[in-house]
């Protein structure tokens, strides 16, 4: 039978280490990772808020060209920022193996069920997937929200198996971390469950906020439903493949769709 890793371990206790030790490596942990990016969304957002015009006439542009001009230097940056943003992915699993739990299956991050996680995962994907983008919209032509870009790579050969490979890595590093690693630490610190979702997944909408008030309150949204899912499932590896197609949705469709229709805007 197949170990429910989520509620179990959730609330248990890391054998040896103190409450103490389990809080500074958590937020050593963030502090490498998510967190300094929910502190660094927060700065561009006030820089957003205070800058002459609207939210929705600024642009919020991701998987930007890091060497204009230049696409094999380019290449070698896109791939070093996608493989470096991994490395706190596998500072948990060294942690999770220290602690004497087997890695990131203790989180249900593996190969035991590729095609339960996937299908449960493409499901979850069409459902928040068709409800983020009229939030979006609505959030934007409110003025709560900025234009985001998903991509602005230029037209070379690599372009979207990059974008495919940024997709995948958001999706590894979020769920791992902000749903699978937080819930464990924050439950062996003795969290109230109610408290560890809130924490969580108002951690996701903070590292959004470069997006806007709409990109902060539904991505919160969403990791109250990813939180929910994982202790249904207890496994991240169905979160992943969802968060996994709902980016390569964005960045790939926005790659083919823009400037094709009216309904999406662009910067």
């Amino acid at each position: 039978m197949q170990t429910q890793a989520g509620p179990v371990s959730e609330g248990s206790a890391a054998e040896g280490l103190p409450r103490r030790v389990l809080r500074t490596e958590t937020l050593l942990v963030l502090a490498l990772s998510l967190g300094a990016s929910g502190v660094s969304a927060v700065i561009s957002f006030i820089g957003s808020v205070t800058k002459p015009g609207g939210l929705k006439d600024q642009a919020a542009t991701m998987n930007a060209s890091a060497a204009p001009g230049r696409p094999w230097l380019d290449l070698a940056w896109q791939l070093f920022g996608i493989t470096t943003a991994l490395v706190p992915v596998a500072l948990v699993a060294h942690l999770l193996l220290r602690e004497g739990a087997p890695g990131l299956r203790t989180v249900g991050f593996d190969r035991s069920r590729p095609r339960p996680d996937l299908a449960r995962g493409a499901v979850v994907a069409a459902v928040i997937g068709s409800i983020g983008i009229a939030f979006y919209l609505a959030a934007r032509g409110l003025g709560f929200n900025l234009t985001v870009v998903p991509e602005a790579l230029p037209a070379v050969w690599w372009k979207f198996p990059v974008l495919i490979l940024s997709a995948v890595q958001n999706a590894v590093l979020e769920e791992v971390i902000v749903v699978g690693y937080l819930l464990r630490r924050l439950g062996q610190q003795g969290w109230k469950p109610r408290n560890a979702l809130l924490a969580s997944s108002v951690l996701r909408g903070s590292y959004h906020l470069y997006q806007g008030i709409g990109g902060f309150f539904g991505n919160m949204a969403m990791g109250v439903v990813f939180v929910l899912l994982y202790r249904r499932w207890g496994r991240v590896g169905p979160l992943v493949a969802a968060h996994s197609l709902l980016d390569i949705g964005a960045f790939v469709g926005y790659a083919l769709l823009a400037g094709k229709v009216g309904w999406l805007p662009t910067a």
